[in-house]
């Protein structure tokens, strides 16, 4: 709580501020994909026993409710991502989430680096395009045998999406070469904000957006920053992707329910910070039309 005080000074930003008129502001009313974001319904799905945490009150929201959080902040659809966090390799909920948004969700899932191709394509015949690494929850290490997996999910046409921090990006990188295929990379790469901008792994992810071989997420920025709400540490690094990989390459995603944040997070707050840092038109490509073509919806 004491780094989002800090952060904060007590006077709302002037753009931040609501139009005197009453009016709603821009970003609420533009279309807008939202490329990143988690749904969790211990009740109906409870956690599977072996998870090393179990998010709970705040931290949870199941697929219906977050159609509601959609509605309010004119989200149209939505990438969902199964969740370490609770479910590990459990993607009942995920699937679960999937047909009844009917049409308005896809998927992320986790599974098992031996996950079959029969199995891979089942879950790709339900609506999911993509398998979610976390090297920064689980290391290199927990991943070093994924090649195989890999080159099944580029035969399907499947992403391969991974949650770097710091320099793992490197450890990854002599698989991915050899392999190719979909990458999507989550929250910026997650760069370590007490060094600059020359740091290894982040200049490996520019490189990639530069060869058009990658998509990334303009989202997650309290996994990284040092600075707290509205994370102006993060602006360069934004920026930096922006202008290497492309509009067309990159995607928002809010990261809902902000699972671990170190503080209270909420949609509209996140979507404010989000507009106030791209044009118009960069925000159209980055909130709609990129996300449309890459994911199919």
């Amino acid at each position: 709580m004491g780094l989002a005080l800090k952060a904060w000074s007590g006077v709302m930003p002037e753009h931040h501020k609501p139009p005197s008129d009453g009016r709603r502001m821009a970003i609420f009313d533009e279309r807008k994909i939202d490329s990143h974001c988690h749904v969790l319904d211990p009740q109906r799905f409870p956690y599977a026993p072996d998870v090393g945490y179990r998010p709970a009150g705040q931290e949870m929201g199941d697929a219906r409710y977050f159609l509601e959080v959609m509605a309010c902040h004119g989200v149209a659809h939505a990438l969902l991502v199964g969740p370490n966090s609770g479910y590990g390799t459990d993607n009942r909920c995920l699937l679960d989430a999937i047909a009844m948004g009917q049409g308005r969700y896809k998927g992320i899932a986790v599974v098992p680096n031996d996950c079959p191709l029969e199995t891979l394509a089942d879950l790709k015949s339900r609506g999911v395009i993509g398998i979610a690494f976390n090297p920064a929850l689980h290391g290199f290490g927990h991943y070093a045998d994924i090649e195989p997996l890999l080159m099944r999910l580029k035969a399907l046409d499947l992403w391969a999406q991974f949650q770097v921090e710091k320099d793992l990006l490197l450890d990854f990188m002599p698989m991915l070469e050899r392999v190719g295929g979909k990458m999507m990379f989550d929250h910026c790469g997650r760069p370590t904000l007490d060094q600059d901008m020359q740091q290894a792994g982040f200049q490996t992810l520019l490189a990639l957006g530069r060869e058009g071989r990658a998509v990334v997420k303009i989202s997650g920025y309290a996994k990284f920053s040092q600075a707290g709400f509205p994370f102006p540490d993060v602006r360069p690094y934004a920026d930096a992707l922006v202008h290497n990989f492309g509009v067309h390459q990159c995607v928002w995603a809010s990261d809902w329910p902000y699972l671990k944040a170190p503080y209270r997070l909420d949609y509209g707050p996140m979507l404010k910070v989000f507009e106030s840092q791209f044009s118009p038109a960069e925000r159209a490509a980055i909130l709609w039309d990129s996300p449309k073509r890459h994911f199919g919806f």
